[in-house]
C-alpha cells in the first residue's frame, strides 16, 4: 500500500513539474496557442434608466 501512495505522489509531482514547464516553455514552442485574439470586438450596450 505504501508503494502505491509513493507512486501516486511521484506522479503528482511529475505532473505539476510538467505543467510548470509547459507554462514557461509553451509560448516559445507553441506561440499561436498562447497569443491573445487580435480582432477588436465591439458590442452595443444598453444601460437601464431607472
Amino acid at each position: 500500500m505504501w508503494r502505491l501512495i509513493k507512486a501516486l505522489f511521484f506522479l503528482a509531482v511529475l505532473a505539476a513539474l510538467a505543467l510548470i514547464a509547459y507554462a514557461y516553455a509553451g509560448p516559445l514552442f507553441f506561440p499561436g496557442d498562447f497569443a491573445p485574439p487580435t480582432q477588436e470586438i465591439t458590442q452595443p450596450v444598453t444601460l437601464g434608466t431607472d
